[in-house]
């Protein structure tokens, strides 16, 4: 408590100090939290798992996304109490993590890094407008959107160097699945799930990342973690390849469902988890359907499951839930 307090004071006294503090909000938004040191914990996870993966500028990225945005949107809104939690930033800091991994290392890179954060500030505005009417927020739309229009335009543009994009591939029929994964691997999966939001398979990472919610929110560290297991579980039954599964791919989606539908927009109570449960296993089955929608793209399906999941469910909550939604 003192800590904080003593923080808060410095962020009174320095603009250095509050704009260091906007950044750790605006990524420990990511996850729906408003909470500096989680921020530093995310940012830490990013790190580490962006250096276990051999690609550290994925770390430096969101970190020049996060700012990037929130300077944006600092010049763009007078949305003061927004932009002082963090509500403009996780966009930029999830679109500074997705350039990097995707696309090589060059000054255009940066250039797109920053841009596209600015871009984000400016579809979350719009999103948040159109989406008033059924009181949602955009959540990471904006940073979908503005990565998907960078990759995409990655073919036609040769200087924006693709490497680590996927193949384009026409859908077929997948063989099922060979078997199950162990306990410890099914666990270690769900870690690397958790990880995967930030697009880095980490087992230490998918730790940390906990760890941040666990300090911000213990139910949201729960669900987080309850989520992406449940998620392993739900795709390997329905038979999706082993490796992806292992790696957090289809985990890190519902990791965002499990935290929005289960800590975040509805009050705890058992008709929340039941209704959060089933929005996991939904996400499961969009994020199989966005692999096969955007395989001839040659694009990944980022959040979009996560979001669209998410869309439908709080539309539908004020019929469904037994209480008000907060």
């Amino acid at each position: 408590m003192a800590t904080r307090f003593c923080w808060a004071q410095l962020c009174a006294r320095s603009r250095l100090a509050m704009a260091t503090d906007m950044v750790l909000r605006g990524c420990s938004q990511v996850m729906f939290q408003n909470n500096p040191l989680t921020g530093l914990l995310f940012f830490t996870a990013i790190f580490i798992g962006a250096c276990e993966e051999g690609l550290p500028q994925v770390g430096f990225g969101s970190l020049l996304g996060t700012a990037a945005a929130t300077l944006s949107a600092a010049l763009l809104t007078n949305d003061r109490a927004g932009l002082r939690i963090g509500l403009y930033g996780y966009n930029g800091c999830l679109v500074g993590a997705a350039l990097p991994t995707f696309l090589a290392v060059s000054p255009l890179l940066w250039a797109c890094v920053i841009f596209s954060s600015l871009i984000s500030v400016i579809v979350t505005l719009g999103l948040n407008r159109l989406l008033r009417a059924w009181n949602i927020a955009a959540l990471t739309a904006p940073f979908v959107l503005a990565t998907w229009v960078v990759l995409l335009a990655s073919y036609p543009f040769g200087r924006l160097q693709h490497p680590r994009l996927p193949l384009p591939v026409m859908p077929i029929g997948g063989e099922v699945s060979g078997g199950y994964l162990s306990l410890i691997d099914t666990l270690i999966g769900a870690l690397h799930g958790v990880s995967q939001v930030f697009l880095c398979s980490s087992a230490l990472g998918g730790i940390l990342l906990l760890l941040g919610l666990g300090v911000a929110s213990l139910r949201a560290m729960l669900l987080g973690f309850g989520g992406a297991i449940l998620a392993v579980l739900a795709a390997q039954s329905i038979g999706a390849n082993s490796q992806q599964v292992f790696s957090g791919l289809y985990a890190f989606s519902a990791v965002l469902t499990a935290v929005a539908l289960g800590s975040v927009f509805n009050i705890p109570g058992r008709r929340g988890l039941a209704y959060t449960l089933i929005g996991v296993i939904f996400t499961v089955l969009v994020q199989g359907a966005f692999n096969t929608l955007l395989g001839p793209l040659g694009i990944p399906p980022l959040t979009m499951p996560f979001v669209v999941a998410s869309w439908l469910f709080l539309m539908a909550n004020q019929e469904v839930m037994s209480t008000e939604r907060r």
